[in-house]
């Protein structure tokens, strides 16, 4: 039977009993008659895709039965607490849905080549917008023209350079002046803390007033209730969970996707997340690795543009002078980091590294955001000022750049 289909002749009743004959190895089988009686049980190569699907259900059904029991187990053991079992059984869940749905139909070129035309008509027709959905930072966004579906972009810095807050002011200006709907996952600061930090931006108020509660009756608080107005009209969607595994914030990420349909996530930070794979227990950097991949998954499976904030080493610091440039493989575990990103940014406020007063002075407010990697086009600097009091970003004025 291997020799027929290897020779590309038909594997059948007839054939196989042809050359069992020529070789006198017929009645050796038990002759024609037997062979016919194994052929009536044996199952039909047309119903081979039933088959297959049938196996298949029964596997997926065997690895739903493995993980509930596991579940239950857990539940038993009374060692985490109800929403981290939930968290647990969604992503096995999603792990489960991934395998099935990693076998995609493949579309042949001529369809990949009509998609790629309608980008580019489209980008024809409406030459000199921004391709994406818009930062509101125009210099970075003539850049990347826009933050791209599928995209994992990284905005890199040392430790209080502000690069929560550069974050937030992308996601308020894609809320509000684009009113995409947003995804926000903090794994470091609490939902009460970056709601603060939005109010302070949007009124215009100190934060260090708001905190402090050193505000005007008459002026500071009408200017906080209107802030407060208008946010509360936008599609901003925050989950404070520390502590999550990539497969815990995927399944969340998903559900997000599908109850508020989010256009942009951002995600704060990658080195707070964690892996529960057997590989990841024994190496930090595996572990990073298969988050960073797990972010890049999910920005392709959403079709959204995720932003991930991201820790850099001490590699700045350890520079003198101009050489505190902050550098692209000064990323923590940088390797598949770099690899997976479509873009890399890196947040640098000059005052930070100055050595006396007068040097304090000069740069105050001036930041860069400096576009090391950037798949689809032009790396460069991005000019920024840094209003502390207002955690707030903002495009540097052209009179500022010229002095």
């Amino acid at each position: 039977m291997v020799e027929l289909h290897d020779s590309s002749q038909p594997v059948d009743l007839i054939a196989l009993t042809t050359v069992l004959k020529d070789r006198k190895l017929l009645e050796k089988v038990g002759g024609a008659a037997e062979l016919m009686a194994i052929m009536r049980y044996a199952p039909s190569p047309r119903e081979f895709s039933w088959y297959s699907k049938v196996l298949r259900n029964k596997f997926v059904l065997r690895q739903i039965i493995d993980t509930s029991q596991k579940t239950i187990e857990n539940c038993f053991e009374g060692q985490n607490t109800v929403d981290g079992l939930l968290d647990g059984y969604e992503a096995d869940v999603l792990a489960i849905r991934e395998g099935l749905e990693q076998k995609d139909e493949i579309k042949p070129l001529r369809d990949h080549l009509m998609d790629t035309i309608h980008q580019i008509e489209h980008l024809i027709t409406n030459k000199g917008q921004t391709a994406g959905i818009a930062s509101g930072f125009k210099d970075f966004d003539d850049m990347t023209n826009g933050m791209q579906a599928g995209q994992m972009i990284i905005v890199a810095a040392r430790p209080s350079m502000g690069k929560t807050s550069f974050a937030m002011n992308i996601v308020e200006n894609v809320a509000i002046r684009g009113q995409h709907a947003v995804g926000v996952f903090s794994l470091e600061m609490g939902a009460d803390q970056l709601t603060q930090r939005l109010l302070c931006s949007q009124a215009g108020i100190s934060m260090t007033n708001i905190m402090s509660g050193n505000l005007s009756q008459n002026r500071d608080f009408p200017k906080i209730l209107q802030a407060a107005a208008k946010l509360s009209e936008c599609k901003i969607y925050i989950d404070d969970t520390p502590s999550l595994s990539i497969m815990a914030l995927r399944a969340k990420a998903r559900r997000m996707k599908k109850q508020f349909g989010i256009e942009l996530i951002m995600i704060d930070y990658l080195q707070l997340m964690r892996s529960e794979s057997r590989k990841a227990q024994d190496s930090r950097q595996q572990e990073v690795a298969e988050i960073s991949q797990g972010v890049k998954a999910l920005a392709k499976e959403l079709k959204v543009p995720v932003i991930v904030l991201a820790q850099l080493n001490r590699g700045p610091e350890t520079r003198t002078g101009s050489s505190n440039r902050p550098r692209v493989s000064d990323l923590r575990e940088s390797g598949s980091i770099e690899q997976d990103a479509d873009v890399v940014t890196l947040l640098m406020r000059e005052e930070y590294y100055a050595e006396n007063d007068e040097e304090r002075q000069e740069s105050a407010g001036k930041a860069t955001l400096i576009v090391g990697k950037n798949r689809n086009g032009a790396t460069g600097d991005v000019p920024l000022t840094f209003r502390k009091e207002l955690m707030r970003f903002e495009s540097r004025a052209r009179d500022e750049l010229d002095e």
